[in-house]
């Protein structure tokens, strides 16, 4: 596996891909992060505005995983139906998540705005409906949304509407536009909040994967180069955790999602094809994500993989799967294809916690596909919990429940596969 970054659009068009020193003494913190993707830059950069000294530890580069590499969509919510999990947290919990799932952006708007991070942000989302069923629920979203008092414009599209309001294509049957969620360059974002969490003292080293966690109530962690010792620790790894910490990996699948980017389009077209320029996603159980970058190429994203092995040719793997889309696009020019795994959870619900065994050591992953806004307010209550001994919020979550995958390392991902096949199978015959 290459240390370096995925030859991507992101990496290509990267503001600086400046390396970070590798670990090479012992040091000491007040919080040790192991992961420099956004759980952990996060996770540092608040904990820092509160006065801890803090050492991130990352195996390869700042953004290497799912934060440098995802489709860039910042979308409200926390990525599932929360009022499922009333009967955990209660009404009150359910209504804290609600709230949660949209500040998480305003959190990441306010972090890009407050500190000028150059990362193309940009705001409109569209939730597409490849069913009338789906358009029913999104109505019903919409009331919901208009009940609640959600402060960004929301308006429905009919089927009739939505080749020319939201997307040049056929398929779909109909859509519901946010403009409080948008779209961004993920690697640009993660890497200037490294250089914020560094210009308020934190120390990142890259390339120093941790080869053993010594706990107690000073934690050890444990290079090649050197030793952390800190008083807490943060686990932002996500679907890289591996065998650091096997209760916590068990219950997180790493699944494959990949991505690729056409040569940039003319003005007129890309107009044609997105005429509001909006990040887009449909219903279906192994969705579509598309958008159009900064200089107009269209970066389309999806089919995600359960099976553990990543295909040959993402490009023949994806290719087809934007033709469906776009046919328009056939003689168009694929520049970039790259894929990466993001972190699923049993319940499609991030996972934050402390582990009982050791409660100076604190975690959060499992996000689903839903990172880039949920990161960003993990970060913030792992810092409430490690600074303050206690956060509101962090109980909320911790209060939800999580699953071990059955099968162990080896059957986990393929058991998954055949249930996703199933699923898959259910829609294409409904």
């Amino acid at each position: 596996m290459n240390n370096e970054h995925a030859h991507s659009y992101y990496a290509a068009t990267a503001k600086s891909l400046a390396p970070y020193p590798t670990l090479a003494e012992d040091l000491f913190a007040d919080v040790c992060v192991i992961g420099a993707g956004f759980t952990g830059i996060n996770t540092a950069i608040e904990l820092a505005q509160r006065g801890l000294s803090v050492i991130v530890l990352e195996a390869r580069r700042v953004g290497w995983g799912a934060s440098g590499r995802n489709g860039g969509q910042l979308i409200r919510g926390i990525g599932h139906d929360v009022a499922g999990f009333a009967r955990h947290v209660g009404q009150d919990g359910v209504r804290y998540l609600e709230r949660a799932g949209i500040e998480s952006v305003q959190v990441v708007a306010n972090r890009v705005h407050e500190h000028q991070i150059d990362c193309d942000l940009r705001w409109g989302f569209c939730e597409l409906a490849n069913t009338s069923a789906q358009f029913t629920a999104l109505k019903a979203e919409h009331e919901n949304l208009g009940e609640s008092g959600y402060a960004h414009e929301t308006r429905l599209v009919g089927p009739g509407q939505i080749r020319q309001q939201v997307v040049d294509c056929g398929v779909y049957a109909g859509g519901l536009i946010d403009m409080g969620s948008g779209h961004l360059h993920p690697l640009n974002l993660v890497l200037g909040e490294a250089r914020l969490a560094q210009s308020l003292g934190v120390q990142i080293f890259e390339q120093s994967p941790v080869l053993e966690l010594i706990h107690g109530s000073t934690v050890q962690i444990r290079c090649a180069g050197g030793t952390v010792r800190a008083g807490s620790l943060v686990l932002a790894c996500n679907a890289h955790l591996d065998k650091l910490e096997p209760k916590l990996s068990g219950k997180v699948l790493p699944a494959g999602s990949y991505i690729i980017a056409t040569e940039p389009l003319t003005e007129d077209v890309a107009s044609r094809l997105i005429p509001q320029n909006l990040a887009l996603c449909d219903q279906k159980v192994g969705l579509d994500y598309y958008r159009l970058s900064a200089d107009r190429r269209l970066l389309f994203g999806g089919a995600c993989h359960y099976s553990g092995r990543d295909p040959a040719d993402i490009t023949a793997y994806m290719r087809p799967q934007m033709l469906k889309v776009f046919p328009q696009l056939a003689q168009v020019r694929i520049d970039y294809q790259w894929g990466g795994k993001i972190g699923i959870s049993a319940n499609r619900f991030p996972q934050v916690g402390r582990l009982s065994q050791h409660p100076n050591v604190f975690y959060a992953q499992g996000y689903s596909g839903h990172g880039l806004n949920v990161t960003h307010w993990c970060a913030k209550l792992l810092a409430e919990v490690i600074h303050n001994g206690h956060s509101q919020g962090f109980d909320v979550f911790g209060a939800v429940p999580h699953m071990t995958f059955p099968g162990g390392p080896m059957l986990r991902s393929p058991l998954l596969a055949l249930g996703m096949f199933w699923y898959r199978l259910r829609e294409l015959l409904g």
